[in-house]
């Protein structure tokens, strides 16, 4: 077994015990699986909110995208300090919510405010139904992380099966604190990886940061620029805003459980503040792809391998078996994230069990089943999801009208029938525009798909809200369907 396999296999070893350690014994209850009791303070939800940060995607596909599109890759600087100047206020309002009412999903927070189980059921199967190419995505990821770092395509499948297995022990047993406790040693492997690949690779290959910069200057100084072609100036754009409003409503059904756990609002407000400085670092695997843009054959193992290739032609095999671990903890500690909000969700808000037992069983069944459907697809049908790939941020962002509608206030500003319409339509539009020429994308310009679909979506439900107002139907004075605290779903 050669070095970097190694330090690999043992670093995904100790990111699982330390999952394991999140708990001495097996939660009780569902809300303490969930949410931790709604007992954690800055630091840990710190960690569970930084987790988003860097995932499979954000780690290999930055580098990849900065490869492929120049300074086009910047769209991703922005919207997360952006998006985080809005969670300052809405994260607190959530939480004050899911306090006083018992959240801990999503689905909760749309069956409450809206008085509709059947919005919450709604909300909650779209959630579940485009996370699972995400989740399948992080897995898939590891597989190439390992496969690449050491040449060796069997270890890539191997390395897929022990991490999934991994997964589902440390969620199963420790809930949302194994994520915490192993999401504390992802970001620290991630700051140090980080710091070792800023420095090591521009010096190896162009002589320095100034020499990467001066070097695409007189080589390529296209990809300085935002230019047309597949990543012009309205890709930029329309991407940028649908990632600010995804993250800034909180549409991704695994960021809940981050905000719902903390103790009180001055974590998450602290958080706000401080997670948008943290973020600036993915400006690090942007400058590899800059630099691989200088490197003959960087891209051989596709846009996606330029940071391992990179990494294995300047550093020692067991300084890539580190850079491996901390991406696979990329992959790893998301997942476990992803999986624990999909089966929240169909415990609490499809299956509406009644019983803490039943909950956590249904919950359990549905991480071990989500967690090797995506194994399953990772091996047999690695690109069975890519396309639906696509439809992860831009149909969950079609959640967004309704949760702005819900926030403040007594009552929505909304009916669920109107949230319901705009919501259907907005996938509908957002399905259609990616799959709907014989299977392929509709051509848009390079506009986000998934803006049009906001955009659509907000006209129907504005509709919708104007023909029952019109028609004299009252909205709900006060939310009217919720469980309670310390219960569990109705």
């Amino acid at each position: 077994m050669s070095a970097t396999l190694t330090v690999s296999v043992v670093g995904m070893l100790v990111i699982a015990a330390l999952g394991v350690l999140g708990r001495r014994k097996p939660a009780a209850s569902l809300e303490e699986w969930t949410v931790g009791g709604r007992r954690f303070g800055a630091v840990t939800t710190w960690f569970l909110q930084a987790g988003e940060v860097y995932t499979t995607f954000t780690f290999l596909g930055l580098a990849g995208l900065a490869y492929a599109s120049g300074v086009g890759v910047a769209y991703a600087l922005p919207y997360l300090p952006l998006a985080y100047v809005g969670l300052y206020v809405i994260a607190p309002l959530v939480w004050r919510l899911g306090r006083d009412r018992g959240y801990l999903t999503q689905g909760d927070f749309f069956a409450d405010r809206y008085g509709s189980q059947a919005l919450g059921t709604l909300t909650a199967v779209l959630g579940v139904l485009f996370l699972l190419p995400y989740l399948q995505l992080q897995i898939t990821g590891l597989g190439l992380v390992v496969e690449l770092a050491t040449g060796n395509s069997g270890s890539g499948t191997a390395s897929m099966i022990a991490a999934s297995v991994l997964i589902t022990a440390f969620v199963l047993w420790s809930g949302i604190g194994g994520v915490a406790r192993a999401a504390y040693l992802k970001d620290a492997l991630m700051v140090l990886v980080l710091v070792v690949l800023a420095v090591a690779i521009p010096v190896h290959f162009a002589g320095g940061i100034g020499d990467v910069s001066r070097q695409l200057a007189d080589t390529h100084a296209a990809k300085l620029s935002i230019h047309d072609g597949p990543f012009d100036r309205t890709w930029f754009f329309t991407s940028m805003v649908t990632s600010l409003l995804s993250v800034m409503f909180m549409t991704m059904p695994q960021s809940w459980p981050a905000v719902l756990s903390a103790k009180d609002e001055k974590a998450l407000r602290h958080n706000s503040i401080w997670i948008p400085f943290y973020s600036a670092s993915q400006a690090i695997p942007m400058l590899v792809g800059f630099t691989g843009i200088l490197v003959a054959g960087a891209a051989s193992g596709g846009p996606n391998g330029v940071l391992l290739h990179l990494t294995n032609g300047a550093l020692p095999g067991w300084v890539v078996g580190v850079v491996v671990t901390a991406a696979a903890a990329c992959a790893m500690v998301p997942s476990a994230g992803i999986v624990l909000g999909m089966s929240s969700m169909v415990a609490r808000n499809v299956v509406r069990t009644r019983t803490e037992r039943s909950g956590l069983l249904v919950n359990h069944a549905t991480v071990i089943g989500a967690v090797a459907l995506a194994l399953v697809l990772g091996i047999k049908r690695p690109d069975a999801l890519a396309n639906l790939l696509l439809l992860t941020y831009a149909g969950l962002a079609q959640l967004a009208p309704g949760l702005l509608y819900a926030l403040k206030g007594h009552r929505p500003l909304a009916r669920a029938w109107s949230v319901a319409a705009g919501i259907i339509a907005g996938e509908a539009v957002v399905i259609w525009l990616t799959f709907g020429n014989d299977g392929h994308a509709v051509d848009v310009g390079h506009v986000n798909v998934g803006l049009i679909g906001i955009g659509v979506n907000l006209a129907v439900g504005i509709l919708v809200e104007v023909v029952f107002r019109l028609a004299g139907s009252a909205r709900p004075e006060a939310p009217a369907t919720m469980c309670p605290v310390k219960g569990t779903a109705a």
